[in-house]
Parts: C-alpha cells; sequence; structure tokens
C-alpha cells in the first residue's frame, strides 16, 4: 500500500515552499499519497503546531508519516528527529512539536543525520527541502527508522498548558484562537467531576463569567452572545455564535480560566 504522508507547516500557500517540498516528497517515493493538514500555523508558533498534530494525528491509519515544519531555529544547533509513537512516524524540528506523542511509553527517536536520506547539499534556511521532507519520503517508501541515524533519548519538550484543582476550582488557561475565534481551552471536560459539590458549574476568563458548558452545539448558542461547549478535542471551548470569541471577550492564549460550581 502506497505511503501515506501528512503536511504540516506555518509556510502559508502564498510563496512556493509546502509544494517544493512535495516535489522532494514524491521524488523519493513517487507512490506516496500527501495530505495537507494546515498549512496556515501562525509563523514560529512551535504550541500552535503542535495543537494541529495533536487533534489531528490520531484519525490517520498505522504507518502514517506526519512531516511537521514549525522552525523557527532552523540553521542553528537544534536536531531534526524521526519518532516512532503509537504506530505512526514524526518528522520535524526537535523543538517540541511532538511533545503530545513523547508522553505515552513505547515512543522511539533518531537524530536526522544520514547523509543518504537527505538531499546531496544542504541549505541552512530550509531543512524542510533538504532534510525533513527526504527523510519523511523513505520512511513511506519502508525505510526503517533507525538508520536515519543515531537514537535519540531526550527530545526536546513543551511546557504544554494544563490545569489544576485550586480551592475548589480547576483552573486552566486559554490555549489558543481558531479560524472562528473560539477560544480553545486547556480543562478537559472529564476532570469537571473534580469540581467539588452538585449542581451546574461556571467559567470565569478575562472577567466575564458564562455558565457551562450549557450547549451541546454551536447552533445552540444565542447570536453574539458566548457560551461554552464541549469542543471536538475533548477540551472546554468557549464560542460566540455567528461571532468571535476572541473578539467579543478580549482574550486570547494564556488567558486564566476558572472553572467553578454556580453558587
Amino acid at each position: 500500500m502506497p505511503g501515506l504522508i501528512t503536511l504540516t507547516t506555518d509556510f502559508g500557500l502564498r510563496d512556493p515552499f509546502v509544494g517544493i517540498m512535495k516535489g522532494v516528497l514524491l521524488s523519493v517515493c513517487p507512490s506516496a499519497r500527501l495530505v495537507d493538514l494546515t498549512h496556515e500555523v501562525p509563523p514560529q508558533d512551535i504550541l500552535a503546531g503542535s495543537l494541529v498534530l495533536e487533534a489531528a494525528t490520531p484519525f490517520f491509519p498505522p504507518g502514517t508519516v506526519h512531516l511537521a515544519v514549525v522552525d523557527p531555529g532552523v540553521g542553528s544547533a537544534r536536531r531534526a528527529i524521526a519518532v516512532r509513537a503509537s504506530g505512526c512516524y514524526f518528522v520535524g524540528p526537535d523543538n517540541g512539536l511532538f511533545t503530545f506523542a513523547l508522553e505515552g511509553a513505547g515512543w522511539t527517536a533518531v537524530s536526522v543525520t544520514a547523509p543518504e536520506y537527505r538531499l546531496a547539499e544542504v541549505s541552512r534556511t530550509f531543512h524542510g527541502r533538504d532534510v525533513l521532507a527526504p527523510a519523511a519520503a523513505y520512511l513511506a517508501a519502508g525505510i526503517p527508522l533507525e538508520r536515519l541515524g543515531p537514537a535519540v533519548s531526550d527530545p526536546e519538550r513543551l511546557r504544554r498548558p494544563g490545569c489544576r484543582l485550586e480551592g475548589g476550582e480547576l483552573v486552566g488557561e486559554v490555549l489558543n484562537a481558531d479560524h472562528f475565534g473560539n477560544l480553545i481551552t486547556s480543562i478537559p471536560a472529564a476532570r469537571l467531576a473534580e469540581i467539588p459539590g452538585r449542581g451546574g458549574v461556571v467559567l470565569e476568563v478575562a472577567g466575564h463569567r458564562l455558565r457551562g458548558p450549557a450547549v451541546d452545539a454551536y447552533a445552540e448558542g444565542g447570536d453574539g452572545e458566548p457560551a461554552v461547549i464541549v469542543g471536538s478535542t475533548g477540551r472546554l471551548e468557549i464560542f460566540v455564535r455567528a461571532g468571535s470569541a476572541r473578539d467579543h471577550l478580549g482574550a486570547g492564549r494564556g488567558a486564566i480560566v476558572r472553572v467553578r460550581r454556580a453558587e
């Protein structure tokens, strides 16, 4: 079966960088199937890229190669790595993009250094083309991970905002705002049961107090009114139907979110 490769970058589509990487992928592995996850990760935003991958990769079949290039350290001493975890492969810069894949047991990582699995000339400004794309393509073609380079036991990891129970409240923060302006929080809905007491809960963010999760679908929100919902990633989200919660509340990444029982 032809290899499946996904691509995630912060390159955008105005420039030819994505197309060039696809040319390299198909030159090495002509039978590969290519899937674009997104090329609109905010420039150099490693956490946003990691969240994209975390949300998307569980829905791809075993053996998929996930090529991700969000790489503010390109050309520096940072490593290029390839990781095998949960039956899939991840190829990209060693800057924390794959932190979520390293949280379980049984992962293996290597530094992508073997010259036979990269282009003959390597630019210090385009490792996505010269180092990472070839490595991903060779994996998709069936080359064993271990042939790409020496083992890595200490890949970089991001500080990933979570949530904590504090004084009867779950305290987390806004992780990101999506294309629609929905605010995705670091609070999993599954943890609401940890809040002591009975009855409903309220969420506070940026000086606003919202009841919820109060709806089961975006369509159930009132026009122009912020509401809380459990999003597709299982985290609490704040949205405004026919609007933007980010703009309405004036909140963004890092805003503190508190959830407690209603008084």
